[in-house]
């Protein structure tokens, strides 16, 4: 599934990813390759996400650790995500 984070004052992460779970405003919830089409709301926490290579593509605010550097987290103050055609896209805060 292809992943875009945005602020508002930039791209955060660009690329390609197994998963991404996210803190939604009634609780987390997890996005998988060729999810159901969906916009929610956000609340603040923690975005974690699974790369589906080994690095990302580009320079990224996110952060990556795990035994492969697989493993990205980064911390959000609310947004919205948008789902769709296997691609997500978040407005983060």
């Amino acid at each position: 599934m292809r992943l875009e984070i945005l602020s508002p004052v930039a791209v955060l992460f660009e690329g390609d990813v197994i998963s991404v779970s996210l803190p939604g405003i009634d609780g987390e919830f997890q996005l998988l390759d060729h999810h159901a089409a969906m916009i929610t709301a956000l609340k603040a926490g923690e975005l974690k996400l699974k790369l589906s290579g080994n690095t990302p593509e580009t320079e990224t605010a996110v952060s990556f650790d795990g035994p492969d550097k697989s493993i990205g987290t980064y911390s959000i103050k609310g947004g919205v995500v948008e789902m769709a055609d296997n691609r997500a896209v978040i407005l983060a805060e």
